[in-house]
């Protein structure tokens, strides 16, 4: 019987950048590495991706929930882009109660030191200078994997709690068993000192009636004895 190979499921990338180029570019050194990757052309796209839409409205980012049908592992972001900037969708991310922990790459054709530690202060992992090279991309696979581990840790919490909670139920279930085992053993335990108590008293009864009738013969045996008494004495008298 052969062996039947087990595939693991790609890490999911969520690539941003306005520049068809760019883009393409990024996209085919991150399939390089196996990596699943999805492609969009703006900030915008990419939070409705992640499940954030009519961002534009939003006053709270941490209200809002990601997309449950997407799961992804990594965003990298060009810094300048129209309508929001690679910054810009960094902050929302790191805003979010859901989105904060997934790791973010900034990539930017300008190399401004003060721009750069901007972006790592708030949040970002890396910050890679244009064009992108394989071994930037290599940088990456720490974060993807950190980010994985959280996943797969969290799911395991959530499985843990799900066993727990039967395994709570079981025994639950156990003590009721038990408890009414108890209480079915204390009526039959009551029910035969009943019986016992019972058993005892008829043999008291038995006893002091026995007693009764013992003294009614007594007495009609002294009875007996005086007639004759008296039977023996009357004839005396005659002769």
């Amino acid at each position: 019987m052969g062996l039947i190979a087990i595939s693991e499921t790609p890490l999911h990338v969520l690539a941003v950048d306005d520049s068809n180029l760019d883009r393409k570019l990024i996209e085919r050194l991150l399939k390089t590495f196996s990596y699943h990757v999805t492609a969009v052309d703006s900030g915008s796209k990419a939070l409705e991706f992640l499940g954030l839409k009519d961002v534009e409205k939003m006053e709270k980012i941490s209200s809002f929930s990601p997309n449950p049908e997407v799961e992804v592992n990594m965003v990298i972001t060009d810094y300048c882009m129209p309508g929001m900037t690679g910054f810009e969708l960094l902050k929302k991310i790191k805003e979010s109660k859901s989105l904060k922990d997934i790791p973010v790459v900034i990539m930017s054709s300008d190399n401004i030191p003060a721009r750069i530690n901007r972006c790592l202060e708030e949040g970002a992992e890396e910050f890679f200078l244009k064009p992108v090279r394989l071994s930037d991309v290599g940088k990456l696979k720490p974060y993807l994997s950190k980010n994985e581990r959280k996943t797969t840790e969290e799911e395991e919490c959530v499985s843990n709690d799900s066993s727990r909670a039967t395994y709570n139920d079981d025994h639950n279930d156990d003590d009721d068993e038990v408890e009414a085992s108890t209480d079915e053993d204390e009526q039959i335990q009551m029910l035969r000192k009943t019986i016992e108590e019972q058993c005892v008293l008829n043999d008291i009864s038995r006893a002091m009636h026995n007693d009764d009738h013992k003294d009614d013969d007594d007495e009609v045996e002294a009875w007996s004895d005086e007639d004759e008494q008296t039977q023996r004495f009357s004839k005396d008298q005659s002769c």
